[in-house]
């Protein structure tokens, strides 16, 4: 940088300075533990917290940001300013988007990175590739551009770089949605009914939630809009047998619970023992008692065989990309790949054939995931129906008509962050055949 006479420092400027300096050294910490990307971003960063309790909430909340708000920009960072560590990234994280000068960034400078960050100047947009303009993976638009035209890609991936919004859930088991709405108003929250889901609010700002009675007391659970509404498409009555297939922590299967008003008997599946185990707390809070977890070994599981033709819906939120959630983590951009894909298709396939096997004569599985690979999506539910005669398609906006829910797209539905607001998803809704 140049070596300019400055004016004299402040007291309270110096403390200002050297208070930037480690927000930014440990912003920088926390990205180099992350960018290997061996570990979700998410729980890399709590393992980066725990290891460094003195950071106060404040420290907390700018890392946490800043780093997401790289890894969501991080393919242009690349692409404009040729930054090569994280480091590098971060001075130009900071300097790009969030406008801050070089000269305010020279304590976390290096000797070296004064040239280099003396060069931050952006290309001109029209000879900026279509992938780095939509921060997106370059095989994953050529993926998507099967079935998407540019202008539509671009908005979406422009919609995947903002943060989510902070939806709830009301527990229709314990609350209504007008009253939960004012009292969160009474607290100082700014909220609004989702557009879509019946019972959904979206709150600004996305505010910590884990203490308010609200949330303690299971009147609200901490849900997309997207993967509420999966539960209206599955459509539940109070005294039937209902599969939750991929449980996980329960968001989906809690939902389900609620629309059945806590009758009727719903097993909770899933493989892993830890995600069950997420899922107590949040059952108690709810109060539903027709829950029933249950861990399996795999789909084929004994548990599944003996539940054949007896189950009455059956909800497949099968393991996926994940792509339709990058606004929350968008390190899977560099955590999925082609190849990945291929073989999760197939894993997805075998899921729905086992969970489709449970399903009584006009019973119904839906199959979802979150996310908007077609290979993910059609090409699954299409290989099952070739394979499944005795299947047929419901469309799906039929059914959301039918739970007076505005909402069409189609005989499947696909949802997207920048048409809809919420995550990406993808159901199909299948019937078993008199």
């Amino acid at each position: 940088m140049a070596s300019a006479a400055r004016k004299p420092v402040s007291k309270k400027n110096a403390v200002q300075s050297n208070s930037t300096f480690q927000h930014l050294a440990a912003a920088e910490a926390a990205l180099n533990r992350i960018l290997p990307m061996t570990q979700p971003a998410d729980a890399e960063l709590h393992r980066f917290f725990r290891a460094y309790p003195e950071l106060g909430k404040q420290d907390r909340q700018f890392i946490a940001e800043t780093v997401f708000g790289i890894l969501r920009r991080r393919i242009g960072l690349e692409y404009h300013t040729g930054a090569d560590n994280a480091r590098r990234l971060l001075l130009a994280y900071l300097n790009r988007v969030q406008g801050m000068s070089v000269r305010q960034l020279e304590p976390l400078m290096a000797k070296d990175d004064a040239e280099w960050a003396a060069q931050l100047k952006a290309r001109s947009d029209a000879e900026v590739p279509l992938y780095v303009k939509a921060e997106l993976p370059q095989w994953l638009v050529t993926v998507l551009a099967r079935d998407m035209a540019d202008d539509e890609m671009l908005a979406l991936g422009r919609a995947l770089q903002q943060p989510a919004p902070l939806d709830v859930r009301v527990n229709a088991v314990t609350a209504q949605r007008d009253k939960v709405m004012q009292q969160l108003a009474i607290e100082g929250f700014k909220v609004q009914p989702t557009p879509y889901s019946p019972l959904g609010l979206r709150i600004d700002g996305n505010p910590a939630l884990g203490r308010n009675a609200l949330f303690t007391s299971g009147r609200i659970e901490i849900q997309d809009e997207g993967s509420q509404l999966l539960s209206y498409l599955v459509a539940p009555k109070r005294r039937e047998m209902i599969v939750d297939f991929c449980a996980g922590a329960g968001g989906k299967t809690l939902a389900l619970g609620a629309l059945m008003q806590s009758q009727g008997r719903l097993y909770a599946f899933d493989v892993s023992d830890s995600r069950l185990n997420k899922m107590k707390p949040r059952l108690k809070r709810s109060g539903l008692s027709n829950v029933h977890p249950q861990l399996l070994a795999n789909e084929n599981d004994i548990k599944v065989k003996r539940l054949g033709g007896k189950i009455d819906r059956v909800l497949v939120d099968a393991p996926c990309s994940g792509f339709g959630t990058l606004r929350r983590n968008p390190d899977l951009k560099w955590r999925q790949t082609e190849t990945a894909i291929a073989e999760l298709t197939a894993k997805q396939l075998r899921i729905l054939t086992a969970a489709a096997a449970l399903v009584k004569t006009g019973g119904r599985v839906v199959y979802a995931t979150c996310s908007f690979v077609r290979a993910e999506n059609q090409d699954v539910v299409n290989a099952f129906l070739a394979a499944h005669p005795q299947f047929t398609l419901v469309p799906a906006n039929q059914v959301l008509a039918h739970c007076q829910i505005p909402l069409d797209t189609g005989e499947f539905l696909q949802l997207y962050p920048h048409i809809h607001g919420c995550d990406g998803f993808f159901a199909a809704v299948l019937e078993r055949k008199a």
